[in-house]
């Protein structure tokens, strides 16, 4: 198995032997149930569809209902697929752990940043923002100007302006595994992961 599915239950510090503090974050990952798995013959691709952290019956919809009774598996509340090179060796209904990773992996984690709402460019994009000189009072953090009058008579495309900020999937990739636990169903990841506390993310292997 390449990847699970996670959940980012915060941030702490591990102490390696030399006395080095390692900053990483906590990830409850699995455990993870296959509900389908997709073959060469059927859909034109192998593929592994994997479920993460039970729901009540009563919140799933009937079609996905039947999806999970087939599995044999209990209703899921996030479904996500990780491609294999091929489908032989799973079987609906097999369960995963952070024990598919090892201590010293690179792993590529996958989820959505915080939203930071409508910001402006000085926070957004880093811009220095203007002088406080020359009789400017408040053009501190403007963007200045945004394009030119009479050729092309328009702003371009991408022009870096104010906007909303975060809230976008993001992968922050080559990040090493420094723990498992898998008693607990916990993984160790050296640096900091996309999303906010409690947010799903995806781990696969770099």
């Amino acid at each position: 198995m390449d990847g699970l599915i996670g959940k980012k239950l915060g941030m702490s510090q591990i102490f390696t032997e030399d006395g080095k503090a390692v900053p990483v974050t906590v990830i409850e990952a699995g455990p993870c149930f296959v509900t389908q798995v997709k073959t060469m013959d059927r859909d034109g691709y192998a593929a592994v569809q994997l479920g993460f952290d039970e729901k009540k019956q009563k919140h799933t919809t009937k079609p996905l209902s039947g999806h999970f009774k087939k599995a044999e598996v209990a209703p899921q509340r996030i479904l996500r697929e990780v491609s294999v090179d091929t489908s032989e060796g799973y079987e609906m209904g097999q369960v995963y752990g952070p024990d598919v990773f090892s201590k010293g992996q690179l792993v590529d984690v996958t989820g959505v940043s915080k939203g930071k709402g409508f910001q402006g460019v000085v926070k957004r994009y880093n811009f220095r923002g203007g002088d406080k000189t020359r009789g400017q009072s408040d053009r501190w953090r403007a963007p200045g100007s945004i394009g030119q009058s009479a050729s092309p008579s328009r702003v371009f495309k991408g022009t870096k302006m104010g906007g909303r900020m975060g809230g976008k999937q993001k992968t922050v990739k080559h990040l090493q595994v420094v723990g498992v636990d898998a008693e607990r169903n916990l993984l160790l990841i050296q640096g900091a992961v996309p999303g906010h506390i409690d947010g799903y993310v995806l781990i696969k292997r770099a």
